[in-house]
This record gives structure tokens, C-alpha cells and sequence, in this order.
């Protein structure tokens, strides 16, 4: 399974992970659009970015959300009927939505913010999957 991690101890709270991530799948610098948010919680990071547990796919009423060959859960718009049961839902409060947006929005482990991030505070890691 691959997901992103982040590194707490070397993150300085730039944005720089949240500006890549917004110009590549928004196609505009927004915060509110980027799929990782970042927040300073009393001087310290607060990193939400989905770890691909897979819990929202059992909660969606039309099955749009499912794990690919990655093991990273995507989200079938056509399929997406925009309930948001899945970010009200998502453990990590990293499943999230946009009013210009028509579907929800997540964390796919595509490693842009990785490649963004001044520091290293960011990384793809494989995981095998058990079993």
C-alpha cells in the first residue's frame, strides 16, 4: 500500500506541500483545494493527509470510493453523488470538500508535496500489504 507521510519534527509550516498540491489537481493556488492540509496548532504542525486506512469506502451509500493496484483509495466521480458521508466520516480528517468542487477530495500519494517541501518533511512510503 503506498501512502504519504509526513515527518512532524521537520515541518516549518510553509505551505509549500499545500500550494504544489492545490496548482496540480485545482489548477490554482488554494489552501482549501490542496488534498494535505497543514495548520500551526499552538506553534506546532498539524498535518492532515489521508493514510489510506480504507475506512470511508464501507460508508459510501453508491461503493465510489475503492482501493486501486496501489492500495490507495480513489473516488469514481461518476459514481460520487456528493453525500460527504465519507468527510464527515474519515478518522484523519483528511477526506475533504470545496464548494467549487463537485465531488470530495483526498490524498492519492502522487508525491508532488513531496518534491515541494523545502525540508523533507513529506515522503511516499510502500507498505506491504498483509496477508
Amino acid at each position: 500500500m503506498k501512502f504519504l507521510k509526513p515527518l512532524l519534527d521537520k515541518c516549518v509550516m510553509c505551505g509549500a506541500c499545500m500550494s504544489a498540491c492545490s496548482k496540480a489537481w485545482a489548477k490554482k493556488d488554494d489552501p482549501e483545494m490542496s488534498r494535505i492540509s497543514v495548520k500551526n496548532v499552538t506553534g506546532l504542525p498539524d498535518i492532515r493527509v489521508c493514510d489510506q486506512c480504507g475506512g470511508c469506502i464501507a460508508v459510501c451509500p453508491t461503493m465510489a470510493l475503492q482501493r486501486d493496484k496501489n492500495g490507495v483509495v480513489q473516488i469514481d466521480r461518476q459514481k460520487c453523488t456528493s453525500c460527504l458521508i465519507c468527510v464527515g466520516f474519515c478518522p484523519s480528517a483528511s477526506m475533504f470538500f470545496h464548494a467549487d468542487t463537485d465531488s470530495p477530495f483526498k490524498c492519492v500519494a502522487c508525491g508532488i508535496c513531496v518534491k515541494a517541501c523545502p525540508e523533507g518533511a513529506l515522503s511516499v512510503v510502500e507498505q506491504k500489504k498483509e496477508g
